[in-house]
């Protein structure tokens, strides 16, 4: 005997005509609509039929759901005589409602719903044993698909892949930014997944194996959810599969308990971040959009948890490039969804920007650094007219300062140190002046010929602000995002006239004989060729014999000449 078969042998009075169920339904009263996919499609349908014949059967009837898939009927204007609709989250079918003042929006915390109805304050009982009426019917489960992604949005899922390690527990909210970024996780091992959320994309690491949660802290070998939204194939794995575990939401979304997972890494988008680093995910200026949802809990669980990440996701630019999702402050009226302390980065397709225990300063120009190239000028002008960054900071705009990502490579020196080789940032201000400060005496004036140790803001912004079609300078750098310590630089300017450019490098004390320079040199090479030039020319002190032993070492047909105890180099390719 099926469930159905044995809840009417055991509750026959609860299977009753559509009628009798719905002329149960008194004005004043509260409906209850399961959200998402486990919304009731036929039941709803059959009920705004109902109203339809019996339009005067019951008034101010109020109707409570999270999230709906489907139609809406019951929030339109049609009907707001006989519902009021009350979302927690804003769907598709419900946002021109909720903003045209049809339909309310309840801002909480998902976390906080069931707490609600414990409590009495939404009027609405769940318990089994209580129920009036069964409605049994089969019907497909609603589908969610989320829009195809682009190369934006692969883009920024390669960034946020690279913030997340082996052994990870993993949140990620919904959307075609998130499936981008659970499609750049394949290469991972031994993932564990605490989410409000189960989606395609999720389950596709769990075929692979990816996910195994066998590394998480609670919940071991868990996969835990409080709902799923996907395809066919995806519910269909799920069902009755002992490794995949639907908790509550007071549960699943607590803060407390996201924290107990060490390295607990949560995954969200925004519609909109300001230079400071609040952001909203629920609203665009005064327009409702989303909702509150379970952004803030998960967020601030991974903070507190030991090891843990919050990383936000964005396009930089809405409307075909028209605006940008990085903006001075928020629109007027948005919500607050995340608030300075939230998020430790925010990830757009231009790159990664590291914000936690950062000033206004440094956020601002890390936030201005990842925007489009098209906006940061605005921004800064608009930052600097709020104090956020330095008066005279110098901007590169457009292509000129668009950071090249491709060139960033992974060499190993001869000690074994795995050392990542990229561009300058106009953020590494702060890098590079401790980067000096570890430097010797003797270095420091190998490297500027002079012994002057200041480096003002004024002076050091024009070594990391640079333009990169006509100039590099590579980093030799070694730690993750969040710990970056610079060892090494090296730079060429253009000459386009002669087709060659002036070269020099210098590195840490510490990590000198280890053949950092001549990995420098060597990669500036590469690049230098890339672009079409001959040779590079230098300006070595007579008694820098470690930096003109790597020059002779670097495979140049080399002439040189001494002029004030200054060796004029000239180094032509071969």
């Amino acid at each position: 005997m099926g469930a159905i078969g044995h809840w009417k042998d055991r509750f026959p009075g609860k299977f009753a005509s559509e009628e009798t169920m719905f002329g149960s339904i008194h004005r004043g009263d509260t409906i209850f609509i399961g959200s998402a996919c486990a919304e009731p499609q036929r039941l709803v349908a059959n009920l705004i039929r109902y109203v339809q014949s019996y339009p005067k059967a019951f008034f101010d009837t109020q109707v409570l759901s999270i999230r709906s898939l489907g139609v809406a009927p019951y929030a339109t204007e049609k009907f707001k005589q006989n519902f009021r609709h009350n979302s927690f989250f804003i769907g598709d079918s419900v946002r021109e409602a909720v903003n045209t003042g049809v339909a309310d929006y309840t801002p909480i915390f998902l976390s906080q719903v069931p707490d609600l109805f414990r409590r009495g304050l939404a009027r609405i009982d769940l318990d089994m044993e209580d129920i009036d009426y069964v409605f049994p019917y089969d019907e497909e489960l609603l589908e969610y698909s989320p829009q195809e992604d682009d190369l934006i949005i692969q883009q920024i899922g390669k960034y946020v892949a690279r913030l997340i390690d082996d052994g990870d527990t993993i949140q990620v909210g919904y959307g075609a930014i998130p499936n981008a970024i659970l499609r750049n996780l394949s290469h991972k091992k031994e993932l564990g997944v605490h989410s409000e959320l189960i989606s395609d994309g999720l389950i596709e690491l769990m075929k692979r194996g990816v996910v195994d949660n066998t590394r998480k802290t609670i919940d071991r070998g868990k996969t835990v959810a409080t709902f799923c939204m996907g395809c066919k194939e995806t519910y269909a794995y799920i069902d009755d599969n002992p490794s995949v575990e639907f908790r509550s939401i007071d549960y699943t979304n607590h803060p407390l308990v996201i924290a107990q997972h060490d390295r607990m890494v949560a995954i969200n988008s925004a519609l909109e971040i300001d230079l400071t680093g609040q952001s909203t995910a629920e609203s665009i200026g005064r327009v409702f959009y989303s909702g509150v949802g379970g952004q803030g809990d998960f967020m601030r669980g991974a903070v507190l948890a030991r090891g843990g990440k919050s990383i936000l996701a964005l396009k930089s630019t809405a409307e075909g490039d028209a605006i940008s999702r990085i903006v001075p402050v928020l629109g007027r009226g948005a919500g607050t969804t995340l608030v300075r302390g939230d998020v430790h980065y925010v990830v757009t397709e231009y790159g990664i920007a590291y914000l936690h225990g950062k000033s206004i300063r440094e956020r601002a120009m890390a936030l201005i650094a990842i925007a489009h190239p098209k906006f940061r000028t605005w921004l800064a002008e608009e930052a600097k007219k709020d104090g956020f960054i330095y008066t005279d900071q110098v901007i590169m705009p457009g292509e000129r300062g668009r950071y090249p990502e491709e060139l960033e490579t992974y060499r190993k020196i001869k000690t074994g140190l795995d050392i990542l080789f990229r561009p300058i940032k106009m953020t590494d201000e702060s890098l590079f002046r401790d980067f000096l400060h570890n430097l010797s005496d003797q270095s420091l004036y190998r490297r500027f010929m002079s012994k002057r140790r200041d480096m003002p803001h004024e002076r050091i912004q024009h070594f990391v602000v640079i333009d990169y079609t006509r100039e590099m300078a590579i980093a030799a750098v070694i730690g993750d995002e969040a710990r970056e310590t610079i060892i090494g630089i090296g730079r060429y300017y253009i000459d386009p006239e002669r087709y060659r450019a002036e070269v020099a490098f210098a590195v840490r004390d510490d990590y000198q004989n280890q053949g950092i320079g001549a990995e420098l040199l060597s990669y500036l090479t590469y690049l230098a060729k890339r672009e079409g030039l001959k040779g590079f020319t230098a300006d070595v002190l007579a008694q820098n014999e470690p930096m003109l032993h790597v020059f002779e070492k670097g495979g140049f047909k080399m002439k040189k000449q001494m002029i004030a105890g200054i060796y004029e180099l000239e180094m032509m390719f071969t």
